[in-house]
């Protein structure tokens, strides 16, 4: 299915090469430095990665999904994580065991990734590009972090490069299989990140944008749709069995967004609380109550903020939220010895590499009429557009990064043609 038969030997011979050298120093980095790439602490519960752990250990023991909630069942996150580190710990123990045979599974996601975005590359652009990209994707340290950390950033950044793959080739091909296998994957990717639910509308618009039959466009809906409904049942009956009602995901989008809605976390302006009486102008207040109080009070501050404050929070809304994002890179904690700095420069240049190359799409996208490029847009759209109304800082954009890496991959291969043609055209003029 993603064969490298046309691929030239030298470079499948290098990107098995850059593969091995991904895995292998990822293992070494996260067997030697072990906890050290722990957020929070198991003796205090006080971050995602250690709740985690602790959720997989109750599920094994207690045989129920809970999440910061003692022995009590939750609807707080997704079971992915507990489910996938549950597992593990079922084979290899609860202890050290299990928690390092995680580690070891995202060192291979990692490596797995590499392939995956040579094979995405090579679909949208072709093998320098895609070459290029995955080497810039080996030296990229916030990986190696990541390949440490007990989070869930790792899983579904592999799953939305492999979406990304089975997409493209859904959309060149325009099988009905292509769709069923892609809707698959969005469905495994809700059970970590639930905001990738509403990714096939990105197909939507790309369908109208090639004029696809209705009686088509209605088939596949209708099959993507049911293969949703078939992954996510298993989880809806699981809360409406528990809780009595149905939840969808979870019950917890108020605390991100009512988060989201205080610039650079700070409370809102005394004459909010002035025309607010109910919060006693305490900003402890504001996180009082429900999952759905904490909704409506980010919706208060947002509606009073635009009213009064619009250019502020328009801002706020667009420019820096996706700042946020992007501009600082996903590593919390040094890696080999390496810091911030190294990490960061990095980080920033081929920011801007990708950036350059996400305008080229662009451009091509409308003057040529590329789908795979308008679709490697959307999606990049699609995943920054989502977090807007929620807390948005560089764990959440680092599953879209390498959408930003293999356009640097294709900006700087158009740099490369570029130069050689200029040199050809030169030498020709110069024999004249």
């Amino acid at each position: 299915m993603f064969k490298l038969n046309h691929v030239s030997r030298p470079m499948r011979t290098t990107l098995f090469i850059v593969i091995v050298l991904v895995f292998s120093i990822s293992t070494v980095s996260v067997l030697l430095y072990g906890d050290h790439f722990l957020i929070g602490s198991y003796d205090k519960q006080n971050n995602d990665d250690v709740k985690y752990i602790n959720s997989a250990k109750i599920l094994l023991n207690k045989h129920t999904i809970t999440y910061n909630s003692g022995d009590e069942p939750s609807a707080f996150i997704m079971p992915g994580m507990p489910i996938v580190m549950a597992g593990l710990m079922l084979i290899f123990g609860q202890g050290d065991g299990g928690v390092a045979a995680f580690r070891v599974l995202m060192a291979a996601l990692q490596a797995f990734s590499i392939y995956l975005i040579f094979i995405a590359a090579n679909q949208l652009f072709n093998s320098r590009a895609a070459i290029i990209a995955s080497i810039a994707t080996a030296l990229y340290l916030p990986d190696y972090f990541s390949s440490g950390a007990i989070l869930s950033e790792t899983m579904f950044r592999t799953l939305f490069i492999l979406l990304i793959c089975f997409s493209l080739l859904a959309l060149r091909r325009q099988e009905t299989r292509y769709y069923v296998i892609s809707a698959a994957i969005v469905g495994l990717a809700c059970y970590f990140k639930p905001h990738a639910v509403l990714f096939p509308v990105v197909w939507f618009i790309l369908w109208l944008v090639q004029k696809i039959s209705w009686k088509i466009i209605v088939k596949y809906t209708s099959v993507i749709s049911l293969t949703l409904i078939l992954l996510l049942s298993p989880w809806w009956i699981r809360n409406y069995v528990t809780f009595d009602k149905f939840i969808p995901f979870t019950q917890s989008a108020g605390n991100p967004m009512l988060l989201g809605a205080l610039i650079n976390n700070k409370a809102p302006s005394k004459a909010f609380f002035d025309t607010h009486l109910e919060y006693e102008g305490i900003s402890e207040n504001l996180f009082a109550g429900s999952d759905a109080a904490q909704a409506e009070t980010a919706q208060k501050i947002v509606s009073f903020g635009f009213k009064n404050q619009p250019l502020k929070y328009l801002k706020w809304y667009t420019i820096d939220k996706i700042f946020g994002l992007y501009t600082a890179p996903y590593y919390w904690k040094t890696v080999f010895g390496l810091n911030i700095w190294i990490a960061g420069i990095y980080h920033v240049v081929f920011m801007l590499f990708g950036a350059a190359g996400l305008l080229l799409t662009l451009k091509r996208a409308f003057r040529q009429k590329k789908i795979a490029y308008l679709f490697l847009l959307l999606s990049l759209a699609y995943f920054t557009v989502i977090y807007i109304p929620f807390v948005a800082f560089n764990r959440y954009g680092y599953p879209n990064v390498f959408l930003f890496f293999m356009s640097a991959g294709f900006f700087i291969d158009w740099a490369i043609a570029k130069y050689q043609s200029t040199t050809v055209k030169n030498n020709v003029t110069a024999n004249l």
